[in-house]
């Protein structure tokens, strides 16, 4: 068996109707929930001022980034950011909550194309194309389709790469979600669109969102080993496409912040190491100064 079949016993290419998340569809998602409406209600189109495909896709989007479970119950994460009263920053003015949410999304795995390119696809391949990816899903994970498969990688590209002609047509508030994390970068080759996902320092990232994703992490225990943080499936290196030194220099902030942490390096073992884990949400407290 494939390794990468072990992470992904059901894939998901569709159910976004080909619409990238756009800035302010969560938090629509989340007053229309908030609500008690439901998004098969006959009237969501007029609340949510949508056409019904997209009505289709604010939902699939609130489940990829974990806004809602299963029964579209609104999670924690989705009441701490996106509550008026109480949410840290609902209208997604602080980059660092889109970080939070592309570590969601590739975590969450339900948009199965972004954490398969972001654990997978962009470690083997460091510059990749659309072609790439349907040849690489396809040799892993028989019988998909190329046309869904096409369509989905188009929803990946536009999350993540601003373009420019598209925006002067559309308003600020249509974006993309993702675009102003510069986390994709492309380049055209030869009439062949390559994509980028390099691994950098990133210092835009805070450190405690760096450490709210190992927290969240339920499979590390009171020590994680370095190579795990730099390379282990749904890893800040692998999700966030930090290098080593990037790594290192959020550990050495985190150390000095943390009296709970210790980083342990002994005999070529390196390790960060918890006195006690918090709660993921209490690390998130000391960024946005709850």
């Amino acid at each position: 068996m494939s390794e990468i079949l072990e992470y992904f016993p059901k894939t998901t290419f569709s159910g976004h109707d080909s619409f990238p998340c756009r800035n302010f569809w969560l938090k629509k998602g989340y007053d229309y929930v908030l609500s008690g409406k439901s998004f098969n209600d006959d009237d969501a189109v007029v609340i949510l001022g949508v056409g019904k495909n997209m009505v289709g896709a604010i939902r699939y989007w609130m489940k990829a980034f974990s806004m809602i479970h299963n029964h579209d119950e609104l999670s924690e994460l989705a009441h701490y950011i996106f509550d008026d009263e109480k949410g840290v920053d609902p209208y997604l003015e602080d980059d660092a909550t889109l970080w939070l949410l592309h570590y969601h999304l590739v975590k969450t795995g339900l948009a199965s194309t972004f954490s398969i390119i972001f654990n997978f696809l962009r470690k083997e391949r460091i510059e990749f194309s659309k072609q790439n990816f349907i040849q690489f899903i396809t040799r892993d994970f028989k019988s998909q389709n190329e046309n869904t498969l096409n369509t989905d990688f188009n929803v990946f590209s536009r999350m993540y790469i601003r373009n420019e002609e598209r925006s002067k047509d559309r308003e600020d508030n249509l974006s993309e979600l993702l675009n102003e994390l510069n986390l994709v970068d492309s380049f055209r080759s030869d009439k062949t669109e390559f994509y980028i996902i390099e691994n950098r320092d990133r210092d835009e990232i805070p450190e405690e969102i760096i450490l709210y994703a190992i927290l969240e992490n339920i499979e590390f225990d009171l020590s994680v080993n370095f190579r795990t943080l730099e390379s282990g499936f749904n890893s800040i290196g692998n999700v966030f496409a930090l290098n080593k030194h990037g790594i290192y220099s959020k550990i050495q902030a985190l150390f000095e912040k943390f009296d709970y942490l210790i980083f342990n390096d002994q005999a070529g073992i390196k390790e960060l190491q918890f006195k006690r884990k918090p709660h993921p949400l209490e690390v998130l407290n000391q960024y946005y100064g709850k």
